[in-house]
């Protein structure tokens, strides 16, 4: 009974599991898009950077601040170092053989305990870091909010790809009905003998290269679906429909310039540049004189005997000092070494405000280009569903041909295919479309619109 009652007891925990996943989610655009930013690894890597700046500013703050420490050491000397003093140096001493006299120094025991205090009152190295950490900070801000529009574009992508493929399974579906029908219409005929047994042949090859290519496009689908649900940070086993009214080519009103510098990429950039300006200043700061202030109180204790514990009456003496210093340190020379590190610095400024300009010129040609595509695909949209149009009317023709026995099975069949080929370039054509949208939106710095 017991491996019963276990079987029993499992499948009740996994119920809610499997209830769960068999729930078919219907998802829009936006939905898909604000799930990823919540839910995709990218993303939610992005905001532990936001998190982390914090971090980063507080450290460079301790800089600024006070730093207070406390110490303590017990030190036991078994043998106590002497020193010689020549002993003419202390009269009313008896004659002795002996030139020097040893004295040992110090006690066999030894306990210090004090606290210590340190404060920088100038230091360049300090004030430049902060003033990189909070400007580090903004650097993860935008780069989240590039992060961000990056997801975008991944799951603005997947999910058209989807409806595409959608699309053309239900144009397989459609014509499958078709030519079922038309089956049916030459069986009734071939079973009264009034059609060729050829006929019927040729028909159900159709229908099972219908039901191949359906079956392939069904395969596709999940595919496609798979790979949305991942850039979405959604389980892959959930299962998803996605709306209807997505899929469709508008116009869109096309400037002839965008303004780059609205870009996310260029903003990142920039503040790149400021980081490296920082970065050039902080090791110029190596030239500058620090000033610090350091102060300790320390209580110690000496004698013949274990100190912890112990007084002057057995032979433990314990008195206190402390003292208050301040620090001018001035560098001068230090074998060029600052002087590398500060061109090294300048340097990769330059460089990067070289790559500032190159990122100028290719977010130009993305929008030009991006343009160029919109404008060539609705054209193309235009024309493809003209083509289906026509080639939906030739099917309807051809049909009632056949049934008058004005057309021949061949011209049937090959006007379904027409249609079938016209509905599928239809279906690429609004795909690309889209996809040039979304690299349109890019270009403009518009992809948040999409959450």
């Amino acid at each position: 009974m017991y491996p019963k009652i276990k079987n029993y007891i499992l499948g009740l925990l996994l119920l809610p599991t499997l209830s769960w996943a068999q729930e078919t989610k219907e998802i829009s655009l936006k939905d898909a898009v604000n799930y990823a930013l919540e839910n995709q690894a990218d993303a939610k890597k992005a905001k532990l950077q936001i998190e982390n700046s914090e971090y980063l500013i507080q450290e460079a703050r301790a800089g600024a601040l006070p730093n207070l420490s406390a110490n303590g050491s017990i030190t036991y000397n078994p043998l106590l170092q002497e020193t010689a003093i020549p002993a003419g140096d202390f009269p009313g001493m008896p004659p002795s053989d002996e030139p020097f006299l040893l004295l040992a120094m110090g006690q066999k025991w030894n306990s210090v305990a004090g606290l210590s205090l340190t404060q920088n009152i100038f230091d360049q190295t300090v004030f430049t870091g902060l003033k990189a950490a909070k400007t580090t900070r903004e650097f993860y801000q935008i780069n989240a909010q590039l992060t961000e529009e990056q997801v975008i574009e991944r799951v603005a992508t997947a999910y058209y790809n989807v409806f595409v493929q959608k699309e053309k399974l239900e144009t397989i579906d459609s014509s499958y009905a078709n030519v079922s029908k038309s089956r049916d219409i030459i069986k009734s005929l071939f079973d009264n003998g009034l059609a060729k047994e050829i006929d019927l042949d040729r028909v159900n090859v159709q229908l099972m290269n219908l039901s191949t290519n359906r079956q392939q496009l069904i395969n596709e689908v999940k595919v496609k679906e798979n790979s949305l649900k991942f850039y979405m940070g959604m389980p892959i086993a959930q299962p998803i429909e996605l709306v209807d009214n997505e899929f469709s080519a508008d116009a869109i009103l096309l400037s002839d310039e965008v303004d780059v510098e609205n870009r996310t990429e260029m903003k990142v950039k920039k503040k790149q540049e400021e980081l490296l300006v920082l970065q050039k200043e902080a090791r110029k700061a190596a030239y500058y004189p620090t000033l610090s202030l350091t102060a300790g109180y320390n209580y110690m204790g000496q004698g013949e005997r274990f100190p912890i514990g112990s007084g002057l009456d057995n032979g433990v003496y314990w008195s206190d000092f402390s003292s208050v210093s301040l620090n001018l340190k001035v560098p001068i020379f230090s074998g060029f070494a600052n002087k590398a590190r500060v061109s090294q610095a300048d340097v990769e400024l330059r460089t990067l405000q070289e790559d500032i300009k190159n990122t100028e010129l290719s977010l130009d040609l993305e929008y030009q280009n991006a343009k160029s595509q919109i404008e060539n695909n609705l054209i193309a949209v235009d024309n493809q569903q003209e083509n289906v149009n026509l080639a939906q009317k030739v099917v309807n023709n051809t049909q009632n041909n056949y049934r008058l026995g004005l057309a021949t099975l061949t011209d049937l069949l090959e006007a379904q295919n027409a249609l079938v080929d016209a509905k599928n370039n239809y279906s690429n054509v609004v795909l690309e479309y889209k996809l040039a949208e979304v690299q349109l939106m890019k270009s403009k710095g518009e992809l948040n619109t999409l959450k």
